[in-house]
């Protein structure tokens, strides 16, 4: 059996499609477990229609407003597959899927993730990019790719149910718990297995998407949490502080400790700093120690704010000498 766990929130016409994106699989057996994150409009009562219309395939749960980690938690403690399949209620899987992805599993015991290429559509049904990210990449495991970006989304793959097992709950982050959630799975070192076929869309649409809003600070702190375990889990996982990957995480880590200072985090700013110099290793920047000397004079918020404003007049990233993100498109 596949489970399939789709939170929701606010997005009943969405989630529509979403459960019929699944119901067309080609595969079977399947469950389908709604979680309502507290949805505060129509939501809770079409959710209850669904399950009426599809009561062999469907269950719904309820929780209070805790973001979608917290919500995908909850499906998963229900879920009775030996398949996870985690999929956000604005986003569609193609109907082989299923069929594809556990074939792939089966044909490689060694392996613990199936992932299959990704496509970004309107919310019209247009292709806008097809390959979208490096899903059309071959990639033996997460790392070290996830060091630079989170190189696919969170319908790509398709979970044995002993990795969801192994790595844990998700955590209680509202903003990248899914990419925090992914690097727990890479410091495993579990192998994947690509399929070269598009299985799943992702949508570009104008409706509310959480990573479109909420509390910049709480974003700030989220992100400091996922520098911490991307860096955590990467050494876990034996990749070496020499590669490109490691280098450009580096640099990414110690430009959100600059944000988070200039934000009025002093904490997360010390936090990712760190995090920053221990992944630089030997190659620790003049720069990082200039602005932890300057943090120590100025207090974190001022020698934050001096260091974006320094970046600003260069007219260039702090992060320019990186490698190119996934969801650019750049190969």
């Amino acid at each position: 059996m596949v489970s399939v766990i789709i939170p929701v929130f606010n997005r009943a016409g969405l989630l529509d499609q979403a459960v019929l994106s699944v119901l067309r699989q080609f595969y079977r057996p399947i469950e389908i477990i709604i979680v309502d994150d507290g949805s505060t409009d129509g939501t809770a009562a079409f959710v209850a229609s669904l399950v009426k219309s599809h009561p062999s395939e469907i269950r719904a749960l309820r929780i209070s407003n805790s973001g979608p980690g917290f919500a995908r938690e909850a499906g998963r403690r229900l879920a009775i597959g030996e398949f996870i399949q985690y999929l956000d209620s604005d986003d569609l899987l193609l109907p082989d899927k299923f069929a594809v992805q556990v074939a792939a599993l089966r044909a490689n015991p060694e392996c613990g993730i199936a992932y299959g290429i990704t496509r970004l559509v309107d919310e019209f049904g247009a292709v806008l990019r097809e390959p979208y990210k490096w899903t059309a990449q071959q990639h033996e495991r997460l790392f070290p790719a996830l060091l630079v970006d989170r190189w696919w989304n969170t319908h790509t793959p398709l979970f044995r149910r002993e990795v969801c097992d192994a790595v844990g709950p998700w955590s209680d982050m509202r903003m990248c718990e899914d990419w925090e959630y992914e690097a727990r799975v890479a410091a495993l070192g579990v192998r994947l297995v690509r399929c070269p076929q598009t299985l799943s869309e992702h949508r570009q649409h104008s409706q509310a998407r959480l990573t479109g809003g909420g509390d910049p600070l709480e974003h700030c702190r989220d992100v400091a949490r996922l520098i911490s375990s991307l860096y955590a889990s990467a050494k876990q996982a034996g990749v070496p502080t020499e590669c490109a990957e490691m280098k450009h995480f580096s640099r990414w880590a110690f430009l959100e400790a600059r944000r988070a200072g200039a934000a009025g985090l002093p904490d997360e700013s010390r936090q990712c700093l760190n995090v920053a110099r221990r992944a630089a290793g030997a190659r620790s920047a003049l720069q990082m120690q200039i602005y932890q000397l300057a943090a120590g004079l100025l207090g974190w918020k001022r020698a934050g704010l001096l260091a974006m404003h320094a970046e600003s007049l260069r007219r260039s990233a702090p992060s320019g000498k990186g490698l190119p993100l996934a969801w650019l498109d750049v190969p």
